[in-house]
């Protein structure tokens, strides 16, 4: 090995070595030999429920890894502690969420000071204004998370939903990090649960109206959302009655409540179609309102006002979307009625109904908006906003008859603002502003909107952070961030934890690289499947143009991206590793050939509709082999490499990137280190305490400061 990242002294040396045990297959003529496929454990099912069971073989090399790592990065120990005293200091500990009003109580969240996990609190909603830190006189706490999750390795919140009465609130919670989910009812009385348990679901609930029953939605053998049960209070989960299984395996499954509080909203989707269904949550029946059969390619979501229902979808060519709307006694789509019509690059990103108002947030060119329209009359105005670079989010709340909406309003130097906006008489009320405790003053930071010019003439937005009195020649090291997927838009809003790597003299950068939707819904088609390379190409002119702009140079960037993203951090370290510094992938979608021919996987069949399906497609497995990370690790150097999993991710699984590690130790011919850290007690989200996160992000940090000679 020839060259390393700048700040390591050590690379290959001591690395674990994975025993290679070919499997060989065939696919469309075409023989693939898999060296490192025993990672994948033969019960993965067993190990999301049970880690414990991982075979002895893949465990030991696991935690050799992980041992490999920490020695790696052990002269970074004092660095990552002054980094999470940093991070910790902008987290104001006792902070308290902005009530949501519904009827007599008002409900939120809140931390106390020292504490990892939220608390579930309510109080009377004639009370007076909940302070933004410290406990209310009036509050009571309906689940108390630090207590819920003591002396567990892991413990996540899902949901926690009040039934109509405001007498018992179904709570979800994860304790092993693999997503299966427990539902339990909480008798809000007494503050004990009831001894009603339901297990292995993907954490929603809906109250039947009558707040005796609920509905859930379970998982399958393959950990596949497939099933809508109703579950009757003081009944054994076995006894549950089925309201909805889907038969496509390529289909999940969710429940949702419509704003109106009317009906359970029953969805079946992939990434490209979806199907509604509707149930009277106040009638004791079973009868599923078909709102429109699915047809390729067809996505639609609705919503419900009196007879008729409000509709966001791209029928008819609407790219972008449209909103209509329907008789709720016949709404197929022969019946639809456009209201706001389609604009080409105008995206409708959610619709949001209240009894007089119809709210959209719309997204042109990476730049988002509220369009309010009064439902009387139809006029409609538009909540603005001045910055460069923003990001903004609708919070539906729980009422209907009501003409206040709420939003959260951030940049990147502006922390997060939460505003209650009256639509009739238009004034905004600030709730809350994020507070830094530890100190933030704006006007010491810069945000800008960049574009880059990709290799067929299309403009990647880039949005922009760095120290107003940071000398830009053209050294600054660089952290780019990418996802690029789904049609997932990253948003440029404030994150107190950058600021760690801002005020160390760090560039941060979002490219906007095509596979999301800041630029519309082209935006996304344009990167996936045959099109996914233009997210990886644009990714590449994004860091070029940083590079000839100025704000760094070749070596001094360090790429970041996790899941879909970590995908792309495979991708790019095998097309241009010159570029970077160092690589972070986060649970890294980098076996995509060989997950994708899975079907057993919990997202496999689901996913062929962004990837394609190569078993059955020879130019979906054409197109993936050509890009798929694992696939196409070369003998070239590449940058120091850290990739990260969670032994129970039933998204990303864990042998992902441990396979991908084992093939560029064994490939490569210079550069690294490459380092593997796999979380033995958490999933895809890593670590659920709020503190035990900040040793995550400061592993990442401390990484990236290490591989640009800062740490």
């Amino acid at each position: 090995m020839t060259e390393i990242g700048r700040g390591f002294h050590a690379h290959q040396t001591g690395a674990p070595v994975a025993e290679t045990r070919p499997r060989r297959f065939g696919v469309h003529g075409r023989e693939i030999t898999d060296d490192y496929a025993w990672l994948k454990a033969a019960n993965w099912q067993e190990v999301l429920k049970d880690p414990s069971a991982l075979p002895e073989d893949i465990a030991a090399y696991l935690k050799a890894e992980n041992a490999f790592a920490e020695a790696a990065l052990a002269g970074t120990a004092a660095l990552r502690r002054d980094l999470v005293s940093e991070m910790r200091g902008r987290i104001q500990e006792d902070e308290s969420g902005v009530p949501d009003p519904d009827g007599p109580y008002a409900y939120y969240t809140r931390h106390r000071e020292g504490g990892q996990h939220p608390l579930v609190c309510r109080r009377p909603a004639a009370s007076p204004k909940v302070p933004e830190t410290g406990p209310d006189p009036d509050e009571t706490i309906l689940i108390d998370g630090d207590r819920e999750g003591e002396g567990l390795p892991f413990f996540e919140i899902a949901a926690a939903v009040h039934s109509d009465d405001h007498a018992r609130l179904a709570w979800s919670a994860d304790t092993k990090g693999s997503e299966l989910y427990t539902i339990r009812v909480r008798d809000l009385a007494t503050g004990l649960d009831l001894d009603d348990r339901v297990e292995a679901t993907s954490g929603e609930a809906v109250w039947a109206g009558d707040g005796d029953s609920f509905w859930y939605v379970a998982l399958d053998a393959n950990h596949r959302p497939a099933k809508v049960m109703r579950h009757r209070l003081g009944t054994a989960q076995t006894s549950d009655e089925t309201l909805y299984t889907e038969p496509d395996a390529g289909y999940f499954v969710h429940i949702g409540q419509t704003q109106s509080g009317a009906f359970l909203d029953v969805t079946a989707s992939d990434h490209e179609t979806s199907e509604v269904r509707l149930l009277d949550r106040h009638a004791d029946s079973t009868r599923l309102r078909l709102v429109q059969p699915r047809e390729p390619l067809l996505i639609y979501a609705v919503e419900h006002r009196g007879d008729r229902l409000f509709i966001r979808t791209n029928a008819d060519g609407a790219e972008d979307f449209k909103i209509i709307t329907a008789p709720l006694d016949d709404p197929g789509r022969a019946n639809w009625t456009d209201l706001v019509p389609h604009r080409p690059g105008v995206m409708i990103r959610h619709l949001h109904l209240l009894a007089g108002h119809l709210i959209r947030l719309e997204i042109e060119n990476a730049r988002p908006r509220i369009i309010v329209r009064d439902l009387g009359d139809g006029r409609e105005h538009t909540v603005a906003f001045a910055e460069e670079a923003y990001a903004l989010g609708l919070q539906p709340g729980h009422e209907f008859d009501t003409a206040t909406i709420r939003f959260v309003y951030s940049s990147m130097t502006t922390p997060s603002e939460t505003w209650d906006y009256d639509c009739r008489s238009r004034e905004r009320v600030l709730r809350k502003r994020q507070a830094v405790p530890s100190g933030h003053d704006p006007a010491a930071y810069v945000t800008r909107r960049l574009f880059a010019t990709a290799s067929d003439g299309e403009q990647v937005p880039i949005s922009l952070l760095h120290r107003r009195d940071l000398e830009l020649d053209g050294g600054a090291p660089l952290l780019l961030y990418g996802y690029g997927s789904y049609g997932t838009l990253m948003p440029a809003g404030f994150r107190t934890n950058l600021l760690s790597l801002v005020d160390r003299g760090f560039v941060y950068a979002i490219a906007h690289v095509r596979g999301g939707t800041e630029k519309g819904w082209r935006w996304y088609l344009d990167g996936k499947r045959e099109k996914k390379p233009n997210t990886f190409t644009d990714f590449i002119a994004c860091a070029r143009a940083l590079i000839a702009a100025g704000y760094t140079a070749e070596k001094r960037i360090v790429a970041h991206g996790g899941s879909a993203g970590g995908m792309l951090m495979g991708a790019v370290a095998n097309l241009a590793p010159e570029l970077f510094a160092g690589i972070v992938a986060d649970v890294p979608f980098v076996d995509v050939l060989n997950t994708m021919l899975d079907a057993e996987l919990p997202l496999t069949p689901p996913e062929w509709p962004e990837w394609g399906n190569p078993a059955e497609s020879e130019t979906a497995f054409e197109t993936i082999l050509a890009y798929s990370p694992y696939d196409n690790v070369a003998a070239q150097d590449y940058p120091a490499i850290l990739a990260l999993g969670g032994l129970t991710d039933p998204r990303v699984t864990y042998w992902e990137p441990a396979k991908w590690v084992a093939r560029l130790r064994t490939t490569m011919t210079g550069g690294g280190p490459i380092l593997l850290r796999i979380n033995m007690e958490a999933g895809h989200g890593g670590a659920a305490g709020r503190f035990d996160r900040l040793e995550e992000v400061a592993l990442i940090y401390a990484f990236a400061l290490m591989a640009v000679g800062k740490a």
